[in-house]
């Protein structure tokens, strides 16, 4: 039944009929309030802390996370496989990743190809197939990321991660599977070197690149993926092919978080180097006005959209199509998430009602997996397991 009560939804709003092209996706609600402290059938519990430390030879920095995680590690991997065979049932796709993948390990920049190596031995997987699975964040990361200025020019940057279209619908549990196995896979991690803090990083385990960071009083970094035919999948196969001039998106996202010692740095960084994957780079500094959205094909920036307070532009705000162009009816989570912004108003921001407003659906949707909240200033970053339950849109 929500199945049709959905596809009748979306074809009023395509059509026009009935006024309710403002509602799509269907069970667009009001502007949520009081959601924070995380509570309700929403939340599905804090993120657990881990530390790499970077002094360690790459190999050995995430294995004591990995035996923690390695149980729901490989009940991700069986399910891409299942996805793989599903595709070929002749299971020759994962005989090919078990055979063709591991000899570009040794291809990919350093330290990625030992700490994937690392991840291989402490799960117990084969490597192949856990390059596969950093392999898979290239191409299907759906997502929201807001960077916002209060009045008193304190920056907080706040995204949902969602992940899974597409990856099996789970009839049972009205979900995505691969959303519900990758939520206990999520973890915050501190990288540390000589005892300090570089940065910090909401992440999956057995994922040694980064979607999602902060380096504490320096800059804020969350990447969302860009719908393109030049997409990710050709950037792969044109890297697996010996095409190698691109650098891997989310390996781009942890070197800059990593290695950048300014917003600015980090700004040129991302809007210069080729990647394998179209993006949408959101990046916040740490002074009034330092946040904007980076658009970028594979081989060039196409646009910078900076903040702007005098021009009343106090926040940007990304989801996963170009900020000139309107959103697809059917996943318009961009208009909801400004309307319940706007509604907020810059002197109200806070991680309260940043929450508030990734808690409104469709911003949040069956595909979230995560809310982070980060303040630059602070230091300060949490995140939060999410749920959506019915009624609610699958995307």
């Amino acid at each position: 039944m929500a199945v049709s009560v959905c596809a009748v939804y979306i074809l009023l709003a395509v059509c026009g009929i009935g006024g309710l092209a403002q509602d799509v996706p269907p069970y667009t609600e009001d502007c949520r309030s009081g959601t924070y402290p995380p509570s309700g059938p929403t939340y599905k519990g804090p993120v657990p802390w881990y530390t790499v430390n970077l002094d360690q030879a790459p190999y050995e920095r995430w294995q004591s996370m990995i035996k923690d995680k390695k149980e729901p590690l490989n009940d991700v991997i069986q399910h891409i496989k299942k996805l793989a065979n599903f595709v070929i049932p002749s299971g020759k796709l994962i005989v090919l990743v078990d055979a063709l993948l591991p000899g570009l390990i040794g291809k990919l920049p350093y330290p990625f190809g030992e700490e994937i190596k690392g991840v291989a031995d402490a799960a117990e997987t084969p490597l192949g197939e856990i390059l596969l699975f950093n392999i898979f964040y290239e191409v299907f990361t759906v997502c929201t990321s807001v960077v916002a200025e209060d009045s008193s020019g304190k920056l907080y940057h706040a995204r949902n991660l969602d992940f899974g279209l597409f990856l099996g619908w789970d009839v049972k549990n009205s979900s995505w599977m691969i959303t519900e196995l990758l939520r206990p896979l999520v973890v915050n991690v501190n990288f540390v070197r000589n005892n300090k803090t570089v940065f910090m990083s909401t992440s999956f385990a057995g994922y040694v690149g980064m979607l999602t960071g902060m380096k504490p009083g320096i800059f804020t970094l969350t990447m969302n993926e860009r719908f393109s035919l030049d997409g990710g999948y050709i950037g792969v196969i044109e890297w697996i092919l010996g095409d190698r001039d691109g650098s891997w998106m989310s390996f781009l996202t942890r070197s800059v978080l990593e290695n950048a010692t300014s917003y600015d740095e980090a700004k040129a960084l991302l809007s210069k180097t080729q990647i394998l994957a179209p993006a949408y780079f959101i990046l916040g500094g740490n002074k009034s006005g330092d946040a904007c959205v980076i658009t970028r094909s594979r081989k060039s920036c196409l646009d910078i959209w900076e903040l702007d307070t005098k021009d009343d532009r106090w926040y940007v705000l990304e989801t996963n199509y170009d900020h000139w162009k309107p959103p697809l009816p059917i996943d318009n989570r961009r208009d909801p998430a400004k309307k319940c912004m706007n509604r907020t108003g810059q002197k109200n921001i806070s991680f309260t009602t940043m929450y508030d407003v990734l808690s409104t659906k469709p911003v949040l949707n069956k595909l979230t997996t995560y809310t982070a909240l980060m303040s630059v200033s602070d230091g300060k970053l949490e995140a939060y397991l999410r749920d959506c339950p019915d009624p609610c849109v699958p995307w």
